[in-house]
């Protein structure tokens, strides 16, 4: 089939590899290129990067939806538009462009968890499953019928980058299918009564509460790492928590209070509303990403400390 593909994130790269192998893909659209987070360096998506080294025609627009930009996709003739994380609501215009309209790979078991980021809030409410969904594109928000979907067992220590990757493979797999079967594929519209919403994650939102219990506080840096990633303070320097684990332990000190060093099972003690749990992975502000034990040896006078 003739594709135009849409895509930003790195969950959106391997479904392209895929479709790459076996379609005409006549033009990758991806966001424009952005500023790093520290200010210095230009970013390019790996989708950005593929399309270049694969010599597939390259579309960056602010707004895809405007005339002059939809015109220059109606001039590609393309069977169908793939959409994956492409981060631009599509209007009317594109949707309806192409003989198949726009077919979205969407991380999650729809009709839960539609919007901005459904691997992410998948784990951080503590889900025991996730999904992908293949679905026809409408104008509502992640509304339309669904073509395929298949489920994803989250286990207690699976994080968002684990996540992405297994959405992303199975994504591969399911548009691949799609795309074969694409005028014997019997569309299953979505119940409404079960949608739920996974919104926009803020900087605000990736701060951690320690006042919470432990099993919240180990699914909110799991499900916040590596796009976002958790972080506390200690003496008013910003500290990124990995990785972690909950500890049947209680404690009776204050929440967020660095009880010890568990030399045993190399971690960071910090007390929770409940239990205590084991900071294994942290990146201290200015400082790379390093294990438990390499933080300890740089850092022996948190003990007792409070994260805030």
């Amino acid at each position: 089939m003739r594709i135009i593909y849409m895509g930003t994130a790195d969950v959106s790269l391997k479904p392209l590899e895929e479709i790459n192998k076996y379609h005409d893909v006549l033009m990758v659209v991806t966001n424009p290129d952005r500023i790093n987070s520290r200010g210095k360096k230009i970013k390019q998506s790996k989708i950005k990067l593929f399309a270049k080294e694969n010599n597939i025609k390259l579309f960056q627009p602010e707004r895809v939806s405007d005339e002059e930009n939809v015109k220059i996709l109606k001039e590609l003739g393309a069977d169908v538009i793939v959409v994956c994380a492409y981060g631009q609501l599509l209007k009317e215009n594109v949707l309806n462009l192409t003989k198949y309209g726009c077919i979205n790979i969407h991380a999650s078991y729809l009709p839960r968890l539609r919007g901005a980021s459904p691997i992410n809030t998948a784990i951080i409410d503590g889900d025991s499953y996730s999904g992908v969904t293949i679905m026809q594109m409408d104008k509502g928000l992640d509304t339309g019928d669904m073509l395929l979907r298949e489920k994803i067992l989250i286990d207690e220590n699976m994080n968002a980058d684990n996540l992405t990757d297994k959405v992303s493979e199975i994504g591969a797999k399911l548009i691949l299918k799609t795309l074969e079967d694409i005028d014997k594929i019997e569309k299953i519209e979505q119940n409404e009564s079960e949608a739920t919403y996974a919104k926009k994650i803020s900087k605000e939102d990736s701060h951690i509460n320690f006042e919470s219990s432990a099993r919240n506080v180990h699914n909110l840096i799991r499900g916040l790492y590596s796009s976002y990633t958790g972080y506390a303070f200690i003496d008013e320097k910003k500290v990124k928590l990995c990785e972690s684990f909950v500890k049947n332990d209680v404690s009776d000190v204050k929440s967020g209070t660095i009880i010890k060093y568990n030399k045993k099972e190399k971690c960071i003690e910090v007390s929770c509303d409940d239990y205590v749990i084991g900071i294994t992975r942290l990146q201290m502000q200015g400082k790379r990403e390093m294990s438990a034990t390499d933080f300890i040896n740089g850092n022996k006078d948190i003990i007792g400390k409070i994260f805030k």
